[in-house]
């Protein structure tokens, strides 16, 4: 038996391997515990009592675990909450559920895989600044510094005293502060390492002119003090961060920062307090001893210009997820009592009506009450033709009305909008890991100590075997090695072209879940596609009723059709109904009403049985289907057209022939998947002929007829026993087995919710060109990850020997540490700025 549980408590994906191990502690179960959502499915041989398993997971852990409470969604893989904790790495007890917007935080480098923060610092782990979630907010209001009555939605004047109205709540977001923040200490570290830098390099010049205003150790003196605001004040930060990480043993770049600047300060301020400890080769010509306060503060405020770039940059790197929050309006024309009234965004209720004129942005999800206007869709859907649209159709918040004004009844509003969802999305799938970071995350976990040994070597080396001063040389290119080696453009390489493409997707109506399936879409082989609503439009209509009983007319037909599909709630049911109303056809009751899946439908009409579905439910209901019958239907069902069959007390007495248009774009995206490598595969529940002639139109690699749920789930996994790769694209509750099992569900977003929360990529406009995008998407992040690790690895595995002095025997070139710190700052920004190159990419 298998069990879903719901576990309380995991912030990280440590918590969520702490808690599968505790679980699986337990003889004869097996348990896989998820992070997004925090659930645990148990597979057991007997019942376990939900006490058992409680007391497991506290044996080991703070975890609570609690039968799964299910609620509908629209994307079960978009949680309006998430766990957030403190900055604290030794704190593990579970935090209150905060509302995600501005003040909630993340690393990165996702250090500890989805784990949020809820205020602004560094993160624990590796030491960088943590960066905070773009998240769409409220509408800011407006209110007067003297008057605090006075509430408006718009910045203006107050209408009693005059002064400009203030924003209600601060809006500059953390992001800016921490790049403000960074620069001011970076100005003040720059004005007072630029003239220790000049201090140190003028004994260079030859009959140093500095020396006849005073001796070397007083200029000495003067580099210590102005060093001073430059360690305690502007680069203070880093020795907190490198401390923090020595203390935890989450040993990271500023470990190595902290350690070489460090050093090299603290050896400077011992020379000068005690100059006779060391040994005559730590001397100059006058008797002082050399000091590195130009080395240490030169390194550092490189540094800090690195934190000062990589700041900006990560603005960049989320920008379309800023650009979508931009679309969302914050106030909306209300009709109230036949009266238009501008109103915020906020006190708008699913049911109110709105008008929208031309030019504005639609406030909230909803449909056409009124109008028939044009709607620009290209920022959601990622189509630049306008779309025409009717009475009832549905219009979305953020997209942006043409020439008509019309009105519209709202549907959903706030994090229910489809423009909320999609930026929730984003934002999730920009901090989930991609599988190949995994080797990243492995070289990480070795990379500090390695780096220290090799430093701790290059000193030892220096110090027997290099000229004289051979301790000197043996101290610079000692710290060299230290200040040169980034663990950070490693840890970045992945992360940050996992976030910009994921944004470019957005932008292109191309949804992804997560990193994994991002990666995944690159390694796909075969594509497997449903035929209604995926190639063709899921917009059926009846072109025909036809009778084959004198007995019947083709109004009778018709009624008993449309008093059967009453009860269903199926495509082809819904045209027949739509079909009936036009015709004027009453709906009768129906009694014993069945659905049979991949079959059609049965019940009782009048004291009799009645059937209506395709040749397997005949067989089932014993209605023997004539030659002369079945010649004329498969005549229709080669033109790439549906028929169901009528029965009556197990005797067929017509038939209503469907048709259901294929998307013109379908035909030139086939195509294009074909030529990027993939085999493309048709599965439907329609009849053979039917499913050939689509087939054949598109020019598919092949298909499969008849194919009930079931079967397509086995069908997938035959495909992925025999090693191939499978994407599934489809769009309705059947395909939701087989979007599961692939290696990749590909969800159309105008399908329904169960198949979208099935998938791993979601297409906002339905459409098959957006598969091809999301395959030319993998490709190039994919690309780009790997051109990413190749610098970041080659930066290390070349930067690191020339720093501890490989050069030096063939050409005497020694690497300053001051030249170490600007590549080492230069190598995390170079992985940003080739990330960022996605957002030019061409995916269409």
């Amino acid at each position: 038996m298998k069990h879903t549980y719901k576990i309380s408590g995991m912030s990280c994906n440590g918590c969520r391997t702490n808690a599968e191990n505790a679980l699986n502690t337990i003889e004869g179960i097996k348990a896989t515990v998820t992070l997004n959502p925090p659930e645990a499915i148990v597979e057991m041989d007997k019942h376990i009592s939900l006490e058992k398993l409680q007391e497991a997971l506290s044996a080991k852990t703070h975890y609570t675990i609690a039968p799964i409470d299910v609620q509908e969604v629209d994307f079960s893989h978009i949680h309006d909450a998430k766990n957030k904790v403190e900055d604290k790495p030794q704190d593990n007890k579970p935090k209150s559920i905060a509302k995600n917007g501005n003040g909630t935080f993340y690393c990165p480098m996702h250090c500890e895989g989805d784990k949020t923060y809820d205020k602004a610092g560094s993160c624990p782990v590796c030491g960088m600044d943590l960066v905070e979630e773009a998240s769409s907010n409220k509408a800011t209001k407006y209110t007067c510094p003297m008057h605090p009555e006075i509430v408006e939605d718009e910045p203006g004047a107050c209408p009693i005293c005059g002064m400009d109205l203030v924003p209600m709540e601060a809006t500059d977001d953390e992001e800016d502060k921490t790049y403000l923040n960074l620069l001011r200490k970076f100005k003040i570290a720059a004005a007072f390492t630029i003239p220790i830098f000049l201090i140190a390099m003028s004994e260079m010049i030859p009959n140093n002119p500095i020396y006849k205003l005073m001796d070397l150790k007083y200029w000495n003196w003067l580099q210590f003090a102005l060093s001073i605001p430059v360690i305690f004040y502007a680069t203070w930060m880093f020795f907190e961060r490198a401390w923090r990480s020595i203390i935890t043993w989450n040993l990271n770049m500023f470990t190595l920062i902290g350690i070489g600047a460090g050093v090299a300060w603290l050896f400077s301020v011992v020379a000068l307090l005690f100059p006779n400890v060391f040994p005559d080769q730590f001397k100059t010509e006058m008797g002082t001893v050399f000091v590195y306060f130009e080395a240490a503060t030169v390194i550092l405020t490189l540094v800090l210009m690195g934190q000062l770039l990589e700041a900006r940059a990560h603005g960049k790197t989320n920008s379309a997820i800023k650009e979508l929050l931009k679309l969302a309006p914050n106030k909306a024309t209300k009709i109230v009592d036949g009266e238009e009234k501008v109103v915020s965004i906020d006190s708008i209720h699913p049911g109110d009506l709105l008008r929208v004129k031309p030019g504005e942005k639609i406030p909230v999800d909803g449909s056409i009450h009124e109008g028939e206007p044009v709607i620009d869709e290209s920022m959601i859907s990622g189509e630049p033709i306008p779309v025409q649209k009717k009475k009832d159709d549905k219009v979305s918040s953020g997209t942006i009305n043409g020439n008509k004004t019309f009105v519209m009844v709202t549907e959903k509003v706030g994090s229910e909008t489809l423009l909320s969802q999609i930026i929730e999305m984003v934002n999730s799938a920009s901090r989930s890991k991609a599988p190949i970071q995994k080797m990243a995350d492995k070289i990480s976990g070795y990379f500090v100590p390695i780096v220290v040994f090799i430093s701790i070597i290059t000193f030892i080396i220096w110090a027997i075997f290099g000229p004289e001063p051979s301790y000197v040389y043996a101290f610079v290119n000692a710290i060299a090695v230290l200040i040169i080696a980034c663990p950070c453009a490693l840890g970045l390489a992945t992360p940050m072209s996992v976030m910009v493409g994921v944004g470019k997707g957005a932008q292109s109506g191309v949804l992804i879940k997560n990193a994994e399936s991002l990666e995944k879409m690159n390694e796909m082989e075969v594509l497997v596609i449903d035929k209604t609503g995926t190639v063709t439009e899921g917009k059926p209509s009846v072109e025909k009723v036809e009778s084959v009983e004198t007995d019947f007319s083709e109004n009778e037909i018709l009624e008993k059709i449309v008093a059967l599909n009453s009860s269903s709630e199926h495509p082809l049911a819904q045209a027949t109904l739509k079909y009936g109303k036009e015709k004027n056809i009453k709906i009768q009751p129906i009694s014993n009403f069945e659905a049979i899946t991949g079959k059609g439908v049965i019940g009782e009409l009048n004291g009799k049985k009645l059937a209506l579905g395709n040749d397997k439910l005949m067989a089932d209901v014993k209605a023997n289907i004539s030659t002369k019958i079945s010649e004329e239907v498969i005549a229709v069902q080669k033109q790439g057209k549906t028929v169901s069959y009528l029965a009556v007390e197990n005797k067929v007495i017509g038939f209503v022939v469907i048709a259901d248009k294929i998307k013109e774009s379908s035909k030139e995206a086939i195509h294009k998947l074909q030529k990027d490598g993939l085999q493309v595969i048709m599965f439907t529940g329609d009849n053979e002929e039917t499913a050939k002639a689509v087939s054949d139109t598109l020019n598919l690699d092949g298909f499969k007829a008849q194919m009930l749920p079931q079967d397509k789930l086995e069908e997938i996994k035959k495909m992925q026993a025999s090693g191939k790769k499978v994407a599934m694209a489809g769009d309705g509750i059947n395909d939701a087995p087989a979007l599961s099992q692939a290696d990749i569900g590909i969800a159309m977003g105008t399908g329904t919710d169960v198949a979208i929360q099935s998938a791993g990529i979601t297409l906002v406009k339905g459409d098959l060109n957006g598969i091809a995008k999301a395959k030319q998407l993998s490709h190039k992040v994919m690309r780009n990850i790997k051109q990413n690790l190749f610098f970041a690895l080659g930066y290390n595995v070349i930067g690191i020997p020339i720093a501890a002095g490989l050069l030096y025997p063939f050409f005497g070139m020694l690497l300053s540490p001051m030249i170490a710190a600007l590549a080492m700052s230069f190598s995390s920004v170079s992985v940003i700025v080739n990330a960022l190159r996605l957002k030019n990419a061409d995916i269409d």
